[in-house]
C-alpha cells in the first residue's frame, strides 16, 4: 500500500437538495421502495470506435500513470491497448465529484455511495449495459445491484472497490478487548479527550446502526433512512459523544500519528489506516464490532453527457479487469471488486486481509447511501431526513 483515499468530504446543502428535488414520493428505487425515479435514459446497446480520449474523475489513486510512483501505472497500459488517452483530475470529495459530473466536460468518475444516487436522480449518470464490459462478470456478487448503485435492478455502473470502517483500539489502553461500538459511544466517557470519529455528516449513520442494536424500540431498519425520531436520537447520541472526542479525524496520517502518539486510543478507522499504524509501531487492532459497520463502495459511472462513451466503456472494462484490478486495490488499499483478482494480487494474504472474497463478512456491512426524503427501508407512512439535514446537523454535533 502507498497511498490511500482522500477524505469524502460532506456534500454540500444545495446538492443533497437537488436529490430530493429529483425524487418522487412513491414508486421504486434500488430496493423497489427508495421512491428513485431518475429520468429515462438508455444505456447504448453496442460500442462504436473510440473517441481517442477519455476524461475522468477520480479518487487519488485510482488513476495513476506512473508519475507519482514508477511502480504503480496502469494507465500507459490501456492508453496503449486502446488508443484513448487518459485526462484525469483527482476529486478530494463527493461533493466536488458531482459539481465537476454536472459541467458535462467529464466522461466517468469513481462514485462513492454517498453522491451515487444524487448523480443517478439528478440523470447525471446514465445506466450502464454491462453486457458491454466483459469483466463485469467476474464482479463479486455482493457488489451487483446494490441500493447505492442500481435503480430497478439496473446497474448504473461498474462496481471498482469496497471497504469497511472500523473500530480501532489501542491494546494497551483498551482492556478488556472492545467487541461492541458502545467503546465510542455510551463507554466513551472511559476514554475521555481519547476518542476519535470520522470527521463526515455521513457518520451520523454510524451512531444509527449502534442505536438499531441497542434501541430497538426506535425501528431503525437502515441507518441511510432515519425519520426525525430516528434521526434526533442519532444526533443526540454524537452531541453526547462530542464531549469525549479528543478529535474528528479526516486526514489519514493525523489519525496515524494519533495512535502512534497516545493521544488517540479508540474511534472509527479503515483496514489500511490499521495497517499502517501497526506497520509504524502501534499496537492497535482493529475490528467489525457485534453490531456491524458502515462501509463504502465505488463504482464507476458514465456520464450522460459524455463526449467520449466509447473509451469510457473500455476504461470501466480495463480498471475491473483482474490484474488491474489487483495492482489498483493493494496501491489504494481496498478490498478488490474483481473475483479473479486475488490470484494476481503481489501479496498472496492481501485479499484474505481485506476479506475480498468473503460475503459473509459484508454482510455485515451497511454500505454509504444517500438519505432521501423517501425512506430507503420502504416506509410510506413518514418522511425520512435528507442529507441536506445531515450536514447541517454535523455542523452542530461538533460545535
Amino acid at each position: 500500500m502507498r497511498l490511500i483515499r482522500t477524505p469524502r468530504a460532506a456534500a454540500l446543502c444545495a446538492a443533497a437538495l437537488l436529490l430530493t428535488a429529483a425524487c418522487g414520493s412513491s414508486g421504486s428505487g434500488g430496493s423497489s421502495a427508495t421512491g428513485l425515479h431518475p429520468p429515462a435514459l438508455k444505456a447504448p446497446a453496442k460500442l462504436g470506435r473510440t473517441e481517442g480520449q477519455v476524461n475522468l474523475i477520480a479518487w487519488a489513486g485510482y488513476v495513476e500513470d506512473g508519475s507519482n510512483d514508477p511502480h504503480a501505472d496502469w494507465v500507459s497500459g490501456f492508453e496503449k491497448r486502446t488508443g484513448c488517452q487518459v485526462r484525469s483530475k483527482v476529486a478530494a470529495s463527493s461533493d466536488e465529484m458531482v459539481k465537476l459530473m454536472k459541467t458535462g466536460a467529464y466522461d466517468a468518475v469513481s462514485a462513492s455511495g454517498d453522491a451515487s444516487l444524487r448523480l443517478i436522480a439528478s440523470g447525471d449518470a446514465a445506466p450502464v449495459n454491462t453486457g458491454l464490459v466483459p469483466n463485469y462478470k467476474d464482479v463479486f456478487d455482493g457488489l451487483k445491484n446494490g441500493p447505492w448503485n442500481s435503480v430497478d435492478g439496473r446497474m448504473y455502473g461498474i462496481p471498482h472497490g469496497r471497504g469497511a470502517n472500523l473500530l480501532m483500539y489501542n491494546t494497551a489502553k483498551v482492556t478488556p478487548a472492545p467487541t461492541s461500538w458502545s467503546a465510542v459511544f455510551d463507554d466513551a466517557a472511559r476514554y475521555k479527550g481519547h476518542v476519535t470519529a470520522y470527521d463526515s455528516p455521513i457518520y451520523i449513520a454510524d451512531a444509527a446502526l449502534y442505536l438499531k442494536a441497542h434501541r430497538p424500540e426506535l425501528g431503525i431498519k437502515n441507518p441511510y433512512a432515519l425519520d426525525r425520531k430516528q434521526f434526533d436520537a442519532a444526533v443526540a447520541l454524537l452531541k453526547r459523544q462530542n464531549g469525549y472526542v479528543g478529535e474528528y479525524w479526516s486526514d489519514y496520517l493525523k489519525e496515524v500519528s494519533s495512535f502512534k502518539s497516545g493521544d488517540s486510543v479508540v474511534g472509527t478507522t479503515w483496514q489500511v489506516i490499521a495497517n499502517l499504524a501497526a506497520s509504524e509501531g502501534a499496537k492497535v487492532k482493529a475490528l467489525v464490532p457485534k453490531e456491524g459497520s458502515t462501509g463504502w463502495s465505488d463504482t464507476w459511472m458514465v456520464s450522460s453527457k459524455a463526449e467520449h462513451p466509447n473509451c469510457a466503456y473500455k476504461w470501466l472494462d480495463w480498471i475491473v479487469s483482474p490484474k488491474v484490478n489487483a495492482q489498483v486495490a493493494e496501491y489504494f488499499g481496498e478490498a478488490p471488486a474483481n473475483s479473479r483478482a486475488c490470484a494476481e494480487t503481489a501479496d498472496k494474504n492481501f485479499c484474505t486481509t481485506y476479506h475480498a472474497a468473503d460475503e459473509g463478512y459484508w454482510k455485515k456491512i451497511a454500505f454509504w447511501n444517500t438519505p432521501i426524503e423517501q425512506c430507503l427501508d420502504g416506509r410510506r407512512d413518514v418522511t425520512c431526513v435528507p442529507y441536506a439535514e445531515w450536514v447541517r446537523a454535523w455542523t452542530g454535533i461538533k460545535g
